[in-house]
């Protein structure tokens, strides 16, 4: 992999990490596009460590806030704690498919560009439903939390987006859509530095699964998907609040029928 190229899949990683246009589906396109066939687990580990920084830098203050909460007594601490307890429920369906399915959804989908391009389409639609149909004004409660977990499990997939998912979810099961963009990029944290836990083990058990991408290109990667992924965020929570996700939704549908194209 080339400098150039680590970058920018390295900003793709960042962008569609956050922006409802599924991150694995367009890290799928750009390896096709450009004629990768495989970017190396610790290019995953790096760039998905990145934007899991650029998280906790945009929401460090909600962050600080729910860590010094969680001991706290009176409203403050039960506050706290009720929303850690949404935090994990809604990894259970997560950690029920990467359990069970995981290993099968890698070793089918993994490639398969025509899966990308109608599992982008679903991502349309969803953000098509959520922009029409979604009512907003609601709370998080435990049926709405475990729905939008289920949502995130189904963002495996790739072309699925999981920010798009859950905050289509949230909005079409009527929650107030600053939360529901607060709460979908908070969800995520545990899943992505657990994965990237999971994959430096991997690492670990066979050091050969870290060849094919020079140390520039990953830092030059990290970098890219640092900025990238902090604009997005950012980006992101301003468009949820003024009901902005058509643009997205078309984005996907074109988006999807270019993989669509490539598939043939």
């Amino acid at each position: 992999m080339d400098l150039w190229e680590a970058i920018l899949l390295g900003i793709v990683q960042g962008l569609t990490e956050f922006l409802p246009v599924s991150s694995s589906g367009h890290i799928e396109l750009g390896k096709a596009l450009l004629g990768i066939e495989e970017a190396g687990l610790v290019f995953s580990v790096v760039v998905h460590g990145a934007t899991a920084l650029s998280t906790l830098v945009v929401f460090r203050k909600d962050i600080l806030a729910l860590v010094m909460g969680l001991p706290a007594k009176g409203e403050a601490g039960a506050e706290a704690r009720s929303f850690a307890g949404k935090i994990l429920l809604s990894m259970a369906p997560l950690a029920v498919v990467y359990v069970l399915f995981m290993e099968r959804i890698e070793a089918q989908l993994d490639g398969h560009i025509g899966a990308v391009g109608a599992a982008l389409m679903v991502t349309a639609l969803l953000l098509f439903l959520a922009q029409r149909g979604g009512r907003s004004g609601g709370r998080l409660g435990p049926v709405q939390v475990l729905i939008i977990g289920c949502a995130q499990a189904v963002a495996v997939l790739p072309g699925i987006s999981r920010s798009g998912a859950t905050i289509s979810t949230s909005l079409l099961l009527g929650v107030d859509r600053s939360e529901a963009a607060r709460f979908s990029f908070l969800m995520v944290l545990p899943p992505i530095l657990g994965a990237t836990a999971l994959e430096v083990k991997d690492l670990f058990v066979d050091p050969s699964l870290a060849s094919g991408v020079s140390v520039s290109a990953l830092i030059a990667a990290a970098i890219a998907a640092f900025f990238s992924g902090w604009w997005a965020c950012r980006k992101m929570l301003e468009l949820v609040k003024r009901n902005g996700l058509n643009g997205f939704a078309v984005y996907c549908a074109l988006a999807g029928a270019l993989a669509w194209v490539l598939s043939l």
